[in-house]
């Protein structure tokens, strides 16, 4: 018992001098440590004769209670020192005058992503989503892509590994591979998204951004295809009166395919949308290839329908006049100040994110 209590007296003078918290700390170590006193004093207590090893188990007990609550005091003791010594020295002047609020602003694209999702969300698609990092048959081969395709060339995909099997999608299409695989038709969606390409100049980037539009049902036609694009034309740029015609071509996932082009004139050096005898390319489209379909479990005797997949990056450049589409990713504060969007400006045509 002497020993207990020479350890008490010793450990309570040293917590009654002015410490700091790593002090405190230490003198815990020494006690409650895995070679502390108390801790050596527990574990010898199996050598103590059986009469003796009750009470001084109850008496090492008390004195250890009464070291821990020292400590503990000692430490709040020490933060409230702390406190009150920020407080008298750590002074606000309320004088001084308020800071700027900076708000930040939304990038072009994906205002034009909300604008997409709102307008197609009024005739029905639903927003669908898949990984940018996908494998090759999703993103070729269950889309119908030849093995000797140019698109699956090292210079147009970025290949993650030697066998070419995994790769950054080069569209947005397999999202709607993914989405057939795993529900039934009917499908009305669309995918927004990231889509990478080996490509770099004023008016193509290495990342870029597509939506993909599906819709499969019975007795789904191109006339019901023309519909959506016009429908979609006139709402996304805001006009009455649209010129449309559809340029035969050649997509390894539709059949048949078309490149859709729309009216537009110049006016002070700006595309006006809708007028003059201009023609302007903006997407691409046609009615899903069989195959396809087939990849999907899905019966082309039975169903069909069209897929079209739009740029939006060069959507946002033609709506909003901006010449570069290196720009969009330069992060450059002064660029995004002037073409980004007051999240509380909502413009006229948007009707709300519907997702």
């Amino acid at each position: 018992m002497s020993d207990i209590k020479k350890i008490k007296d010793e450990f309570l003078e040293k917590l009654n001098e002015d410490l700091n918290i790593e002090s405190v700390n230490e003198i815990k170590s020494e006690l409650f440590g895995k070679n502390g006193k108390i801790s050596t004093s527990f574990k010898n207590l199996g050598s103590l004769p059986a009469e003796e090893r009750k009470k001084f188990a109850s008496d090492l007990n008390f004195v250890k209670d009464e070291l821990q609550e020292k400590i503990n005091k000692k430490i709040r003791e020490i933060e409230i020192k702390e406190i009150n010594s920020k407080l008298e020295n750590e002074k606000i002047d309320v004088t001084l005058p308020e800071r700027n609020i900076v708000q930040g602003k939304i990038h072009p694209v994906s205002q034009v992503i909300d604008e997409l999702s709102s307008i197609f969300s009024e005739i029905g698609f639903s927003v669908e989503e898949g990984p940018d990092v996908e494998n090759e048959h999703y993103n070729f081969t269950a889309l119908n892509t030849p093995d000797n395709h140019p698109a699956r060339d090292m210079h147009d995909t970025f290949y993650l590994d030697d066998k070419k099997e995994l790769l950054l999608r080069t569209h947005t299409s397999p999202v709607q591979v993914r989405t057939m695989l795993k529900g039934k038709p009917p499908f009305k969606i669309i995918a927004p998204g990231r889509t990478y390409r080996s490509d770099s100049d004023q008016t193509h980037a290495p990342m870029f951004h597509q939506v993909e539009g599906l819709h499969i049902d019975k007795n789904i036609n191109m006339g019901h295809l023309k519909g959506c694009l016009d429908y979609f034309i006139k709402s996304f740029f805001e006009v009455d009166k649209i010129k449309m015609r559809f340029r035969p071509s050649h997509f390894p996932f539709t059949e048949p395919s078309a490149e859709v082009d729309i009216g537009y004139e110049l006016k002070d050096s700006k595309i006006v949308i809708g007028e003059g005898d201009k023609w302007l390319e903006i997407l691409g489209c046609g009615m899903v290839h069989p195959n396809v379909l087939k990849n999907v479990k899905i019966n082309p005797d039975k169903y069909q329908g069209y897929a079209f997949g739009i740029g939006i990056d060069r959507l946002a450049m033609l709506k909003y006049g901006i010449n570069d589409l290196r720009a969009f990713f330069e992060t450059d504060y002064r660029w995004l100040n002037h073409f980004g969007f007051d999240p509380l400006d909502v413009p006229s045509n948007y009707r709300g994110l519907s997702r």
